[in-house]
């Protein structure tokens, strides 16, 4: 999980971000800015790198998270970056990133959680 703990910091820091840039932001003036759609498209390209590093029995154990969909935007936004799709990826950004990071978030709390339970008894108790 270490590995894979890296990985998915990155993804939750990297969608932290893209809610900072659009904070304020309207879909017009996103659609208008080149300077934000840099920034939310280079976040959302971490997040994919990082989706794809994870490892397959990580995706596998999390497979209500749609891995490969995540993968496939970030190859189009790297090499086919000329068909970027800007209104696609706005509802990435504000509606799929905030979504991500929450099911990482209670990923990673559900994993610390069974890190620090150890069983006596037949009882779980927090360390």
């Amino acid at each position: 999980m270490r590995r894979d703990r890296l990985y998915l910091d990155d993804i939750t820091e990297a969608a932290e971000a893209i809610s900072r840039f659009l904070a304020g932001v309207s879909e017009d003036a996103f659609l208008t800015s080149d300077l934000i759609q840099s920034a939310v498209l280079q976040k959302l390209t971490i997040i994919g790198e990082a989706a794809a590093r994870l490892s397959p029995e990580f995706k596998a154990n999390a497979a209500h998270i749609p891995w490969s969909d995540i993968v496939a935007f970030r190859n189009i936004a790297v090499h086919a970056y000329f068909s970027v799709q800007w209104p696609i990826v706005w509802v990435a950004a504000t509606e799929e990133a905030t979504l991500l990071r929450t099911q990482v978030l209670d990923l990673l709390a559900s994993e610390e959680a069974e890190l620090t339970t150890d069983v006596v008894d037949g009882k779980g108790f927090a360390r």
